[in-house]
């Protein structure tokens, strides 16, 4: 889908897929990315392409890139909606739109948006004079029009064999504060500009998605707004895009956890590092712009001691130094990717675990309660990713907290589950559950 801004793209967007995937905002130029969804319709599944409003001959910087990301997206298509405004009818933004697309290969359809009083408003017949055939008169706000025009849509796809997602697709969500390079990486990971870059925080606002063959795997790299605290939170538009940045945290299966490096780290990127393991994915940490670092007054190895001592998480979370401007140790984060991936998925054999745990209840019994005794009975691995395991007592409720923590870690010592939070949780006979902090 392209157009101009502010013509009902992403509204129109949101309308094919059920649900509020891309912000959508009054002002114009809300949208920068390519943002990728996959839907279906009578039968037919294919992926639909949101895309910024094009503004043909401006010389701003943000400008040029939005349309560049626009044209990837019409270069790679196999059918165009040229989204219009139907009330504003032909706009001299809209002809020179038209000039270009003409010469791009693929069909395209016309979509004549904010038609809302389908079928008396004969307005949008102005649109003929683009010369690109029928326009369909749509209401994306409220769905006037749009199974007319889904099903023109799947008439005009070229037939093909229907592929579903591979069940071993690995989602990757790219996380950190605004402007540590979360789309630069993207982009030096995949060669090409997958994600529009600027000096200016916040460019990024939609989720966006890109896939990676690696080692036999569908990485699927899922580049995010920056994170901030939320009493700097002030616009609506940053405000969306934070809760999809959340949602997208919760979907993921690992969290790379981008830190500007020559800025050090902060209360808030530990903060964003302590969402992402609260909510049960996996993390790696990623300390970018090393190549400006100057290495004899910080030293890795000095750098990562230090970070490790900050918060207790770190102990367990694999942290690089990389460079997404130069490429320096991009393809090493993909390799602790997979490995932080393998070991969320891992499985402990229920022998192994009641090992583990006598040899900790041996060194180390829970301490008595009211001159009750505190037996550990036994123990399994009950779920994966994130690893959870449940232990059976005669008295969970009288289990301390600090316990629980000298049997994390009993269970790190023995597995490690590098980058992985663990989760332990005590039950008894009676099925009552207790899940420690």
């Amino acid at each position: 889908m392209v157009g101009r801004p502010n013509v009902g793209k992403s509204t129109l967007f949101n309308r094919f897929l059920g649900h509020r995937a891309a912000i959508v905002d009054d002002r114009p130029g809300v949208t920068r990315d390519r943002n990728f969804a996959r839907t279906d319709w009578a039968g037919r599944s294919f992926f639909i392409v949101d895309t910024g409003g094009i503004i043909e001959g401006s010389d701003e910087p943000l400008d040029r890139q939005v349309k560049g990301q626009a044209m990837a997206a019409v270069d790679e298509a196999d059918l165009i909606l040229f989204v219009v405004d139907g009330k504003a009818g032909v706009h001299p933004l809209d002809e020179r739109l038209t000039d270009i697309l003409r010469k791009s290969g693929p069909p395209v359809l016309v979509v004549a948006n904010k038609v809302d009083n389908l079928p008396r408003d004969p307005g949008y017949h102005d649109l003929w004079r683009l010369g690109l055939g029928e326009p369909v008169p749509v209401s994306a706000i409220s769905g006037k029009g749009s199974g007319d025009l889904l099903d023109r849509v799947v008439e005009m796809l070229p037939d093909q064999e229907e592929t579903e997602p591979e069940p071993e697709d690995l989602r990757i969500a790219v996380i950190g504060k605004p402007n540590v390079g979360k789309s630069s990486f993207v982009n030096r990971l995949f060669g090409e500009d997958r994600a529009v870059v600027s000096e200016v925080p916040g460019t990024t606002r939609d989720p966006v998605d890109a896939t990676l063959r690696y080692h036999g795997r569908n990485l699927v790299f899922v580049d995010t707004a920056g994170l901030r605290r939320q009493s700097r939170v002030s616009e609506a538009v940053e405000y969306y895009s934070t809760l999809r940045t959340e949602r997208v945290v919760r979907d993921a299966d690992v969290c790379l956890v981008l830190v500007d490096s020559a800025d050090g780290i902060h209360q808030q990127d530990l903060k964003i590092l302590e969402n992402a393991w609260e909510a049960g994915c996996g993390v790696v940490l990623a300390l970018n712009k090393w190549d400006l670092v100057d290495k004899e007054d910080f030293p890795a190895s000095t750098v990562e001691r230090d970070l490790r001592n900050l918060s207790p998480l770190l102990r367990w979370v694999p942290i690089t130094f990389i460079s997404a401007l130069t490429g320096q140790r991009v393809r090493r984060t993909l390799d602790l990717i997979l490995q932080v991936a393998a070991e969320r998925e891992r499985r402990i054999p229920t022998h192994e675990v009641n090992e583990v745990l006598e040899e900790l209840f041996r060194r180390q019994p829970p301490p008595h309660s009211r001159g009750r005794s505190v037996k550990l009975r036994y123990g399994t691995q009950a779920d994966t990713s994130p690893p959870t395991f449940v232990l059976f007592s005669n008295l969970p409720a009288e289990i301390p907290d600090h316990y629980i923590r000298y049997l994390h870690n009993g269970f790190r010592r023995a597995w490690t589950f590098l980058g992985v939070p663990l989760r332990i949780r005590v039950r008894s006979s009676s099925s009552r559950d207790r899940t420690p902090a």
